[in-house]
């Protein structure tokens, strides 16, 4: 008896500590932004893009294309052929009035060659659009931010190629070609994002004054890896959204296959479910004052409270079945009930001559 006790106290501790972590685990947010979080996104049409890209009259209402750039109306919208010497571009017509915006952009960057090709794409979010130029397709001196998918270095340097890289331009700064903007970038990555066994994509995601963070899905589906990171930065208001690609003597096939935007909806300050540290099932930030976090801690000490008085109850009532005579279980064995030893509650019946 001893033994199924300490198996059924150990299976009820094991079974609440288990759903106490998860609890936990919910209340965990990774897109914890101090003590306020992204609560809910919702999609911004006018800066979201997909195939077949045009209408009728072989135009988008929210976006523009241009130079070398062509549409293929069920893959891509392909900013460059691989062929040397090109350039194309896409631009959303409005400006991103949203504060907090998370961009998630599908590209494909292809080529024949294994060791040869070039130049690379850029996503753009500036205070000016569709201006052609040598910065990847677009512009030089651009003010805002700029995030390059460089894939030809013109230098020699310590990281590898394919590069990731962040710019944030003041309109009077010129990109540096020859060192690839090494010692201009906010923030980089080494990620092999080219000729990809499944869909590449890039995720911003912006909270302004706060922090911009940048993520790419290359390895596997639905697997992000973390590339930038950046604290404290401030993007130019209401920027216009686009990308661009350039080729020179090498070059790939850069192609856009989705864009999609949201606006990001912070979370009250004061919310609860951001109080909880990620430090452990049972243990509690500094803030444990706010309602969330007490009420949290009354519902841990009230299921530790019923294992408890659980394991108390089934430990006395062995007691009780072991002072008549061994502890058989209900009606199983023991001298307890009218049926004499073995009989139990069932005891009653033993007894043949009653029949």
């Amino acid at each position: 008896m001893p033994s199924r006790c300490n198996r059924m106290l150990y299976i009820a501790v094991l079974l609440s500590t288990l759903f106490l972590g998860f609890v936990q685990a919910a209340t965990d947010d990774k897109t914890r932004i101090g003590n306020s979080t992204i609560e809910r996104t919702v999609q911004l049409r006018t800066h979201s893009v997909y195939a077949p890209y045009i209408d009728v009259d072989l135009q988008n209402r929210w976006w523009d294309f241009g130079a070398d750039s062509y549409v293929n109306t069920n893959k891509h919208i392909r900013l460059t052929r691989p062929r040397p010497s090109q350039m194309g571009w896409l631009w959303s017509r409005l400006a991103l009035t949203a504060s907090n915006f998370v961009i998630e952009a599908e590209f494909k960057i292809s080529g024949e060659s294994s060791h040869l090709f070039g130049d690379g794409l850029a996503l753009w979010l500036t205070t000016d659009r569709a201006k052609p130029g040598p910065v990847f397709g677009s512009e030089d001196n651009f003010n805002g931010l700029g995030l390059f998918v460089d894939t030809y270095p013109n230098a020699r340097h310590s990281f590898s190629f394919p590069r990731i890289s962040a710019m944030l331009g003041d309109g009077k700064t010129s990109y540096d070609f020859g060192n690839d903007g090494e010692g201009q970038v906010l923030g980089a990555c080494s990620a092999n994002v080219r000729r990809t066994n499944v869909a590449t994509k890039i995720k911003l995601t912006y909270v302004k004054g706060k922090f911009l963070d940048v993520k790419l899905q290359y390895k596997a589906w639905d697997d992000w890896s973390d590339c930038i990171y950046l604290e404290n930065v401030t993007l130019p208001t209401n920027p216009y959204l686009g990308f661009s690609a350039m080729t020179g003597d090498v070059a790939d096939a850069h192609d856009i296959i989705s864009v999609t935007t949201y606006s990001a909806i912070l979370s009250a300050p004061e919310a609860s479910r951001n109080k909880m540290k990620k430090t452990g099932i049972w243990s509690m930030s500094d803030e444990a004052s706010s309602t969330g976090t007490w009420f949290g801690l009354f519902f841990k000490l009230l299921v530790f409270g019923g294992i408890c008085a659980g394991g108390f109850y089934g430990y006395k009532e062995w007691l009780r079945r072991k002072a008549y005579g061994g502890g058989g279980g209900f009606g199983m064995g023991g001298d307890y009930g009218r049926g004499g030893p073995g009989g139990g509650f069932g005891g009653m019946y033993s007894n043949t001559k009653r029949f």
